[in-house]
C-alpha cells in the first residue's frame, strides 16, 4: 500500500527549527509535501493574500529523498495550504500538519494563531488536520518531546480520522520528555490578553507603537482546560471547529428579541 500523503506548513517560516522537527516526525509515516511561508507570519490568523501575486520556490533537499518535497511561498500559512491543496496536489492529502509552533497556542491564542488557521483551513475541506505548538518561544527550542509524542497522535488521526471540519490544537509543555505526565483531551480555557502599546520615538521624532501584553487565565481553578493541563505537565489536545455560533445566546435572542 502507498503511504498516506501529508501536507505540512507553519507560521514561523520555512527556516524555523520547529518545521524541520515536524518533517522528521512525518517522514517515517507518509509521503510529505511541505509548503511553508518564506518569512514568519505569527499572529496573522486566517489572513489570505489578495493584493499581491503569490509565488512558490521549490527547495532542494538532498537528505529528504523521494519522501519530502518542499516549497517556500511568499504568502501566509493559509495561502500555503490553499496552494498546496489546489495547485500542487492532484489528490486530497490524508492529513495536514501545521507547526511545530515556537510558543503557546492554547486558550485564546488559537484566535490569533497562523499555525492553527492553517489547520482550520484544511479542516474546512474535510481533511483531518493537527496544529502542534511547543511552549518555548526560543528559535533554538528543543522539540524532542514533541517528536516523541507527535508520531502517535499523527498515526491515530490517520487511523481513526476526525469529525467533519474538526482539527486538533496540540500544545506541549516545555519540559523534558520524562517529566511530561501524559496527554489530556480537554477544552479551550477562557483567557484574555491585557494589552497595551508602548509609545516610542524614531530618530526623526516621529511616534511609533509596539504591542505589549500579559495573558490572564480567567478560570485558573478549572481542571478540564488546556491551560490547566499544560500547567500540570500534560500535553493538551483540544478539538477545534470553525462554527463560532453561540447556540445558548442564539436561543436567548430568539426568545427575548423576537
Amino acid at each position: 500500500m502507498q503511504k498516506p500523503l501529508i501536507l505540512i506548513t507553519n507560521d514561523d517560516g520555512i527556516r524555523a527549527k520547529g518545521l524541520r522537527a515536524l518533517i522528521e516526525i512525518a517522514k517515517p509515516i507518509g509521503r510529505v509535501l511541505v509548503v511553508a511561508p518564506e518569512e514568519g507570519h505569527s499572529g496573522e490568523s486566517h489572513a489570505i493574500t489578495t493584493q499581491t501575486p503569490l509565488r512558490l520556490r521549490q527547495l532542494q533537499e538532498p537528505d529528504g529523498g523521494d519522501e519530502v518535497i518542499m516549497y517556500a511561498c511568499n504568502g501566509t500559512p493559509v495561502d500555503c495550504v490553499k496552494l498546496g491543496m489546489t495547485h500542487l496536489l492532484d489528490e486530497q492529502p490524508d492529513l495536514v500538519l501545521s507547526g511545530i509552533n515556537h510558543g503557546s497556542n492554547a486558550s485564546i491564542n488559537v484566535v490569533y494563531s497562523g499555525t492553527m488557521a492553517a489547520a482550520q483551513e484544511a479542516s474546512l475541506s474535510g481533511t483531518p488536520a493537527i496544529g502542534f505548538s511547543l511552549l518555548d518561544y526560543s528559535p533554538d527550542a528543543d522539540f524532542s518531546s514533541v517528536q516523541a509524542i507527535g508520531g502517535d497522535l499523527i498515526s491515530k488521526a490517520l487511523k481513526f480520522g476526525l469529525g467533519n471540519e474538526i482539527c486538533l490544537n496540540v500544545n506541549v509543555p516545555a519540559l523534558p520528555l520524562q517529566e511530561i505526565k501524559g496527554v489530556k483531551f480537554c477544552r479551550q480555557a477562557n483567557g484574555t490578553w491585557e494589552e497595551g502599546y508602548d509609545q516610542r520615538a524614531d530618530p526623526y521624532g516621529g511616534k511609533y507603537f509596539w504591542l505589549s501584553g500579559r495573558y490572564s487565565n480567567n478560570e485558573p481553578d478549572a481542571t478540564d482546560t488546556d491551560e490547566w493541563a499544560l500547567s500540570n505537565g500534560y500535553v493538551s489536545v483540544v478539538p477545534v471547529q470553525p462554527d463560532m455560533t453561540s447556540y445558548k445566546e442564539l436561543e436567548r435572542l430568539k426568545r427575548e428579541w423576537q
